[in-house]
């Protein structure tokens, strides 16, 4: 995982575009947002791990395999740096993290009768609901 971060550290290219927000006159005369851009190709993942980062970052990753973080939180350019690269490093470690297995829960007998009764009630409570007729 450390050589993965490394990596990505070094090879993550940065871009400083104008941000909205806060700010004042400073937010139309400093480029203070940051865009981080990391080409998950040339991280050599393994293929479960990239599958996961990739499924993670969603709409941040590009067709052509770029995961794409703006930061834009902070008025300063070190902050939003620091927080730009903060997600990326917290991104990669979810990737890395395999989910638990699911277990398939049990149900004994005397449980799928309480069950099934609870259905039948709640089906008979609605099914008295509905226009009333007066005949």
């Amino acid at each position: 995982m450390d050589e993965v971060v490394e990596r990505a550290l070094a090879i993550v290219q940065e871009s400083f575009i104008a941000a909205t927000g806060p700010g004042g006159q400073n937010v139309n005369k400093v480029a203070t947002a940051v865009q981080l851009r990391l080409d998950a190709y040339s991280l050599r993942l393994p293929p479960p791990v990239f599958g996961r980062l990739k499924e993670l970052a969603g709409t941040r990753m590009t067709a052509k395999g770029e995961v794409v973080i703006t930061a834009r939180r902070h008025r300063t350019q070190e902050a939003n740096r620091a927080d730009a690269r903060g997600r990326l490093l917290e991104l990669l470690a979810e990737a890395h993290n395999l989910p638990e297995k699911r277990k398939k829960s049990r149900l004994n007998r005397v449980g799928k009768v309480k069950r099934l009764k609870a259905k039948k009630q709640r089906g008979e409570v609605k099914s008295k609901r509905g226009k009333v007729r007066f005949d």
